[in-house]
């Protein structure tokens, strides 16, 4: 109980020094929110300290975080500048579209980073160990942005396969209650009248994305999974079974990947933080309407308020997947409540 505690009143201060770096930082960026929103013509001097007074920018600055604090306490992180709307909606309507994408690119991570660990601790100091090594260590090391660019230059422009940008075709309009295109693409009403092209669509949009942002979590799952695989298989009871005549595929499959699934499972919980943080970069490259983009289009804007709740809400989702991952290695592992 002392550990449970212990942790969520972990989360109060990290939060807050997340929310006063983040506040004093943006602030540091040149540029005026004001002048941003009506261009730095046409604006007299007194409408200009007006609007200032009304964002509430003219009050000292200690002043302004202890605003932002308290409203921050009562549930309300803000309007935004640009649009009037308040910050929370604002991120519950693009949140889905991040979803999405960061569901999809850890499947895809998953599906294929766990079968290449098997195969290389079964293979270990081959070529094809070496080799999945080398090119994980490249693929970790990537850069998201530059990534993503190549697979843009070659599989939409050169080839011509995959969109470039969006979440589906501007010829489809689909009603959404989930926010989950390759859900809502499958409603009834979708499907009467379109088919299933709307779902193919949301498909080929997201396949670019999908691998430019679970190019480094699969990277990761691979290297995790070797060593994880190599040190089950070196343990007591898999010689045992090898010595009593069972076949390899029920000692690798049944023995050796249930016992090594445990701190890849909890890997895949701590990615899931990282994925929505890559988001960012990707979303902004493929014009994938999430968060991430939202976050980068209120850098440019200077829109305070979207900028601070934004990043407090992620550091939240992040922090609060860290702390189930560590409550279920304390509920799981005995040693950890002694």
């Amino acid at each position: 109980m002392k550990f449970i505690l212990k942790k969520f009143f972990d989360l109060i201060p990290t939060l807050l020094g997340i929310s006063l770096i983040c506040f004093f930082l943006i602030r540091l960026i040149p540029g005026d929110p004001v002048l941003n929103l009506v261009g730095e013509r046409g604006l007299d001097p007194v409408k200009y300290l007006e609007m200032k007074k009304t964002l509430g920018l003219d009050l000292p600055i200690l002043e302004q975080f202890w605003i932002f604090l308290k409203k921050v306490i009562q549930g309300n992180l803000g309007t935004s500048i640009v649009s009037n709307n308040s910050v929370w909606s604002e991120f519950i309507e693009r949140f889905p579209a991040t979803l999405e994408l960061g569901l999809i690119a850890l499947i895809f991570s998953t599906i294929i980073g766990i079968p290449l660990g098997i195969y290389a601790a079964l293979k270990r100091n081959s070529f094809f160990d070496y080799f999945l090594m080398s090119a994980s260590l490249i693929g970790y090391s990537m850069p998201i942005f530059w990534w993503g660019l190549i697979l843009i230059l070659i599989f939409s422009v050169k080839l011509g396969l995959t969109p470039v940008s969006g979440r589906i075709d501007l010829l489809y309009e689909v009603p959404t209650f989930s926010g989950l295109y390759l859900i809502d693409t499958l409603q009834k009403s979708v499907l009467n009248a379109e088919g299933l092209k709307p779902f193919f669509s949301a498909v080929s949009h997201l396949v670019l994305p999908a691998i430019a942002l679970g190019t480094i979590p699969l990277a990761v799952i691979a290297r995790m999974t070797r060593s994880s695989m190599l040190e089950v298989l070196g343990e007591d009871y898999i010689r045992t079974a090898k010595a009593k005549g069972m076949s390899k595929k029920r000692i690798v499959y049944i023995h050796a990947l249930r016992n090594a699934l445990i701190p890849i499972i909890t890997t895949l919980a701590l990615l899931f933080g990282s994925i929505i943080t890559g988001a960012i970069l990707t979303e902004t490259i493929f014009a994938w309407p999430g968060i991430g983009k939202w976050i980068v289009q209120s850098i440019s804007s200077r829109d305070y308020p979207v900028i601070q709740g934004g990043v407090l809400i992620i550091s939240f989702i992040i922090i609060f997947t860290n702390i189930t991952v560590d409550l279920i290695y304390y509920i799981l592992n005995p040693k950890m409540r002694n």
